[in-house]
């Protein structure tokens, strides 16, 4: 027997459930299969929902709700300058993952738009691999290719160690941008 399509307001109560309830992105076709609606009905669910604040953001993954953290499980998080062409973008992001620091976002410098924000979330070299294969496959240009390959990272771990190593062997290869004054 074919599962009836969820009406409105109990579709995106479902939604809410699903993923205030799961520990990782849920994508707008799996959302769809479960809501027995089409992935545009999802997408615009997800409009309405941000709409009343919630705070779910689109990652290359799927949808993510963000959980609120208390004092004690807050993660440490810091915004790095960093340059290298595209080629190279595997292997900064694989240093930092490897030193346990999870790359939130990207966000650059536009001289029309301003300033440009991107969410990355990857935690994991397998995150890492499949950001890199999507970009690949779409044949679409990272962000920093507007701006010659400088660009920000807003980065995070359970410790300022884990930061701290990680932003120090981005450093070694060169990939942090520094203060020329």
């Amino acid at each position: 027997m074919k599962q009836d399509k969820l009406l409105g307001d109990e579709r995106r109560q479902l939604l809410l459930e699903l993923l205030t309830n799961s520990n990782e992105p849920i994508t707008g076709g799996e959302l769809a299969t479960k809501a027995n609606v089409s992935r545009q009905v999802i997408v615009q669910d997800i409009s309405l929902l941000k709409a009343k604040n919630h705070p779910i953001i689109a990652t290359s993954q799927g949808y993510v709700y963000l959980q609120k953290q208390t004092d004690e499980n807050r993660l440490k998080e810091r915004i790095i300058a960093c340059k290298h062409s595209p080629e190279q973008t595997l292997e900064e992001l694989t240093i930092l993952v490897d030193h346990g620091v999870f790359v939130k976002d990207v966000t650059v410098e536009h001289p029309v738009y301003g300033e440009l924000t991107a969410s990355i979330r990857v935690g994991n070299r397998r995150d890492v691999e499949e950001f890199v294969k999507k970009i690949s496959d779409a044949k679409a240009a990272y962000l920093s290719q507007l701006t010659g390959g400088v660009h920000l990272h807003t980065i995070q771990a359970n410790t300022n160690d884990k930061l701290d190593r990680a932003c120090l062997e981005l450093d070694q290869k060169g990939f942090l941008v520094h203060d020329e004054s």
